[in-house]
Parts: structure tokens; C-alpha cells; sequence
């Protein structure tokens, strides 16, 4: 019989706080009560004293005394037509996938223990798993793969005032809130992202410093790169690129790391192991939580040092769980079934390219070669439909709509860069829901050009 003591937090007693005796205290906990109750009942009814009904988000907004409103894309949500007889087709971002039933039940019976401690036996199996499959000595499960990145910024680039080379169109350069300078103190320098995600190989090797120990300069660490690239719309990174990258690093002592977030995808695309593509790498960080399914995590993998720094700096971002097994549970699931699959998220990202082309009138320019994965991005010729209004009709339900296709079909995607939108697939997109975000786009398009003739 083991009992363990060696943590008594009274967090996990529920009693602690059911006896406080204070006046002040209790006056407090009256105030949390009254909130709670109030945020209750927005949320169940969704109701203002407008009478106007809400969503849950928005009604817990405004019980907090603030708006729904995201700062980052604002296309459309599910649902926002609020009838029953609305199909929606969600291609915002494969990061909306939910775990299904057998993932569910897996995280349900997942054998548990304190990770912090080493002690949770799911999450051991995890990384061992994920080190055999990436062809790493290690791996370490991490919350994001924000804070993977930022980990490995941080281990790589162990002084403050050091610097690594990423691309000037790459995630972690643009939407991590530059955590690598604000939290790691390592400044970026970049280099141009060419449309396949790729460097000019003279570029990079022009950004390299060599003058240290000169107190006038950063010290050159790291290069980044990203495969596949996001932003550039998928695009799977050569492996004679990668290949040529690594061996400009180590002439010149640096490391390489892969934001490998969508980095399975490449392997599908490519029909290689994960490993004939990470060998040309240090270090990895691999997405379970988009096109594989899993509802959190990212996987940091490289040398057996690199992790032991890792699990350092995990620590002191915040990253350390404790039972964490519930949700290794669904990333061993999602290495284990989830991989195979990509190849139907990218047979129906082809499948929208190809409809986009041919749709009659010819509102829409998309390059077939760049469409290599599940991220389709595809540009609007007519100055009169800009990606914005595009995107707000796709996600509208309108009455004409309903009479003509049979149903109305909400379609969720974003504006993109450059006179662009953004569509990704994923795991909750069947076959079916792209030939119905296709009858949505032809309708869309049918509709503007009948706008157009009536203004002529």
C-alpha cells in the first residue's frame, strides 16, 4: 500500500473553502456567487433585457461587461444563422477539429500519474512514441505550439541577445506575439519567404553573423523553418531544400529547428516517413491538435540534452501538467490512426481548387501546383468582391439561398494575405461538405455576377 504525501495543496480540498468565517471573506464569496449565478443564467438562456437572444459567447461577453468580438480574423462562426436546416461547412482553420467517439473513450480510460514528477505512464508512452516515429532520441509533450516554439528558441539560443533566422511570412515570426524577444530575450533577424516556403540559400547565409565576439552584434544561433508553410498555403518544403539548409547550419555551427506544426501533412504529400524529413533537422515541433484530431498538445522532440533543457523551460512557462495522461491519451490515438487520413483533407482541398477554377463566371485565380496539402489559398480577380465581402457571403444564409440549392449552407473561411482567402480541411470535412461549400461558392458567384449586369 503506498500512501503519497508529498502534496497536501488545499486547492484540492473542497472544504478549505466552505468554512470561512470571515465577514469579508463571505462578502466576497456572496459577490462570485451572484456572478456565477448571473453568467448561469446568460448562458443557458441567452438573453438581454433587449430580449434579444445570444449565443452562449456572446452572453457571456456581456456578463463580463465586453463584447464577443475576436481580434484575430472574424469571418463567421458556426451557427450564426441560428436555424436548424443550416448545413455548416467550417474551413477556417483545421484547429477546429473535435475528438470523436473512440478518442473520447480513450482519454476517458487513459491510466494517469504527475508528468511533473515523470509519473504519468500515458504521457511517457507519448514521447516515446513520437521519438521512434520522428527519429528523435527524445520527445516531450508540451500544451501549444506556441510555447513549443518558444521552448525551443529558448534552448537553442541559451543567451539573452543571441539570434536566430526565420522567414519574414512564418507563424512563428508573425502570430506568436514575438515571445522569443519578449520572453527569451533572442532578436530575429529575417529572410524573404519565396511562395513555396522556402529561403534563397545566398540570403540566409548572408544573414549570418560572424563577428562575435564583437560587442556590437547578436550572436547567430538558430535557423527556423517551417514546413508546411502556413501563410504561403500549405506548401510542402523540398527535401533537397532542407537537405542544403542543414548543411549551411553546420558549417557554420548553428542549429535547425522545424515548425513541423502541419509537418505530417509533408510526409503524406511527399510519401516519405516522418523521419527522411526530420533528418535534416535538430529539433521538431509537431502539431496534435490540427489535422490530427487531438484536442490539445504539441510534441517537442530532438537530442536527449536538448529535451532535458526543455522540460526546464516548460517548467518555467506554466507548461507543466500534472495528470496529463487524459490528453496524451488522444495524441497516442492521433499517431497511431490519424496520419493516414491526411491524404482525404488533401484530396478535398484539390477537389474546392479545382471547382474554383472552372466556376463560370471566373471570379477566382488559384495556382493547382501550390495546392499540395489541406490549406487552399485562392485569389479574387474581380476589385468588385473583395476577400472580406466574399468571405461574409460564403458564411450568410439568405432566403433565395434556401429556395434555390434546397438548403442554406454556411461555409466558414477566412481573408487572407495579399487579396487572398484561406481554406483549410480537415478531419470534419467529409466529401460530401466540399461539394456543398462548392454549390455555396457557385451560388456566391452567380449571385455577383447577376449584381453586376443589373448595375451595368
Amino acid at each position: 500500500m503506498i500512501i503519497d504525501c508529498r502534496c497536501n495543496d488545499p486547492k484540492f480540498d473542497p472544504n478549505t473553502y466552505a468554512s470561512v468565517e470571515d465577514d469579508g471573506q463571505r462578502s466576497v464569496m456572496s459577490l462570485k456567487t451572484l456572478f456565477s449565478r448571473a453568467l448561469y443564467s446568460s448562458l443557458k438562456y441567452g438573453v438581454l433585457a433587449s430580449g434579444k437572444r445570444l449565443s452562449a459567447r456572446e452572453a457571456g461577453a456581456a456578463v463580463l461587461g465586453r463584447t464577443a468580438a475576436r481580434g484575430y480574423y472574424s469571418a463567421g462562426r458556426p451557427g450564426a444563422c441560428g436555424a436548424a436546416h443550416v448545413r455548416v461547412v467550417d474551413l477556417r482553420s483545421d484547429t477546429v477539429t473535435k475528438p470523436g467517439p473512440a478518442m473520447r473513450q480513450a482519454m476517458a480510460e487513459a491510466e494517469v500519474g504527475d508528468d511533473v514528477m515523470g509519473e504519468d505512464p500515458t504521457v511517457n508512452e507519448l514521447q516515446k512514441l513520437a521519438a521512434d516515429i520522428f527519429g528523435m532520441e527524445a520527445a516531450l509533450f508540451v500544451p501549444s505550439g506556441t510555447m513549443s516554439n518558444l521552448i525551443a528558441v529558448m534552448v537553442h539560443c541559451r543567451e539573452r541577445g543571441n539570434e536566430m533566422i526565420v522567414g519574414d511570412l512564418s507563424h512563428l515570426h508573425i502570430y506568436e506575439q514575438g515571445g522569443s524577444a519578449q520572453l527569451a530575450g533572442v532578436h530575429a533577424t529575417t529572410v524573404t519567404t519565396l511562395p513555396d516556403g522556402t529561403f534563397d540559400l545566398e540570403q540566409l547565409e548572408s544573414k549570418i553573423r560572424h563577428g562575435y565576439p564583437d560587442p556590437h552584434y547578436p550572436r547567430s544561433r538558430l535557423i527556423c523553418v517551417e514546413n508546411t508553410h502556413n501563410i504561403q498555403g500549405g506548401r510542402v518544403l523540398p527535401l533537397a531544400f532542407l537537405q542544403e539548409v542543414r548543411a549551411l547550419a553546420d558549417r557554420y555551427g548553428l542549429s535547425v529547428h522545424m515548425d513541423g506544426a502541419r509537418v505530417m501533412n509533408a510526409a503524406v504529400a511527399q510519401g516519405v516517413p516522418l523521419s527522411t524529413i526530420l533528418q535534416h533537422t535538430h529539433t521538431v515541433s509537431v502539431c496534435l491538435s490540427k489535422g490530427l484530431g487531438s484536442p490539445v498538445g504539441t510534441m517537442l522532440a530532438g537530442p536527449q540534452a536538448f529535451i532535458s533543457g526543455a522540460v526546464r523551460c516548460r517548467k518555467a512557462l506554466g507548461g507543466g501538467m500534472r495528470q496529463a495522461g487524459v490528453l496524451a491519451a488522444a495524441g497516442k490515438l492521433s499517431l497511431q490512426d490519424m496520419i493516414g487520413r491526411l491524404e482525404d483533407d488533401h484530396r478535398n482541398a484539390k477537389t474546392f481548387a479545382l471547382a474554383l477554377r472552372e466556376c463560370d463566371p471566373s471570379l477566382f485565380a488559384v495556382d493547382m501546383a501550390a495546392v499540395e496539402t489541406n490549406i487552399l489559398r485562392f485569389r479574387l480577380e474581380q476589385p468588385s468582391l473583395t476577400p472580406k465581402e466574399f468571405c461574409a457571403r460564403m458564411a450568410a444564409v439568405s432566403e433565395e439561398e434556401e429556395a434555390v440549392l434546397g438548403q442554406g449552407i454556411q461555409v466558414l473561411m477566412y481573408p487572407h494575405f495579399g487579396n487572398s482567402v484561406r481554406a483549410v480541411w480537415h478531419l470534419g470535412i467529409t466529401a460530401e461538405d466540399t461539394q456543398l461549400a462548392i454549390q455555396k461558392m457557385q451560388f456566391v458567384a452567380s449571385q455577383h455576377l447577376k449584381e453586376n449586369v443589373r448595375a451595368q
